[in-house]
């Protein structure tokens, strides 16, 4: 039997890992969200990992209020930074693993080209600093841990862009979208199924959990594409599915045209050949992903 403690379990890709965990045989999961665990208590998490001792812990939980974070620095280090901390710590103390989201804001965005697991890190922002500072905690406190960066992810659950896309559309006859923010939109449930193959790759190897290639990956999808497309995407696709009577006017505009009190990388472009080559992941369909977008109202 293998135990998987899952944080965050009600956000985007949490949700996905309890639905996709739950069919997996001989795993007992332990799923909480903030009301059931606290990661930034120390004593909580200590007692709960102490409790249930899982074999693999999967932090879900994250503060990804981009522009709020500007304002609400030491909540967004709390979540993303001491809260790691203390799961990857409790993980070190009973040989567990710890498998830990990051993101593509670790980055500047001024790259050509694609980012690589090698390439320099310089975030721009505050919620880029905290998860950066995030990733250094767990990979200082826990030997066992494999850190996934993920980008523009999107799902059934909570808010991201293609709900917000979809309302709009509903609202307005014109759309002023970014074109020149490049990266690769993520389903959600990729992201989720991608760290249970993870996960079952380290469970395979029993004794010789050590043997695992942990540290950092790249995960996002494919193709490259940016804002404006994105929309222009979901648009064609929910009218071809019904969801929307008629596609708005797409115009792209410049980051600058839509300032924002948070820094966004203009370039998000993630390498995931890495992950590809170790575990036999590959990139997600974002496109696939937006073939029943009726599940997204």
């Amino acid at each position: 039997m293998v135990k998987v403690l899952i944080t965050g379990s009600n956000g985007q890709v949490g949700s996905c890992l309890v639905k996709q965990l739950q069919s997996c045989p001989n795993t007992e999961i332990l799923a909480v969200d903030r009301n059931e665990l606290d990661i930034t208590s120390q004593s909580s998490v200590v007692e709960t990992v102490n409790e249930f001792k899982p074999n693999i812990i999967i932090n879900a939980a994250a503060y990804t209020a981009v522009d709020k974070a500007e304002s609400e620095v030491d909540l967004s280090y709390k979540i993303n930074r001491d809260g790691p901390l203390y799961l990857a710590q409790a993980a070190e103390d009973i040989g567990a693993a710890l498998l830990h989201i990051s993101t593509d804001y670790v980055f500047s965005g001024e790259k050509d080209g694609i980012y690589s697991e090698e390439d320099d890190i310089d975030p721009k922002s505050v919620y880029g600093k905290s998860k950066l500072a995030g990733e250094n905690a767990v990979l200082k406190a826990c030997a066992r841990t494999i850190i996934l960066r993920t980008a523009w992810v999107f799902g059934e659950e909570g808010n991201n862009f293609v709900k917000t896309m979809l309302r709009l559309a509903q609202q307005r006859d014109e759309l002023g979208i970014v074109a020149d923010q490049f990266g690769g939109p993520t389903y959600a449930g990729d992201i989720a199924a991608a760290l249970i193959v993870i996960a079952k790759a380290i469970n395979l190897q029993g004794e010789s959990i050590d043997n695992v290639k942990y540290g950092i990956y790249h995960f996002s999808g494919l193709p490259h594409t940016n804002w404006c497309d994105f929309a222009q995407t979901i648009f064609d696709k929910a009218v071809k599915q019904g969801v929307l009577k008629k596609t708005p006017l797409v115009k792209g505009i410049k980051t600058s045209d839509y300032p924002t009190p948070a820094i966004r990388p203009a370039n998000s472009k993630l390498n995931t050949q890495k992950i590809t080559e170790i575990f036999s992941i590959h990139a997600s369909d974002w496109q696939r992903a937006l073939s029943n977008l009726s599940n997204y109202q």
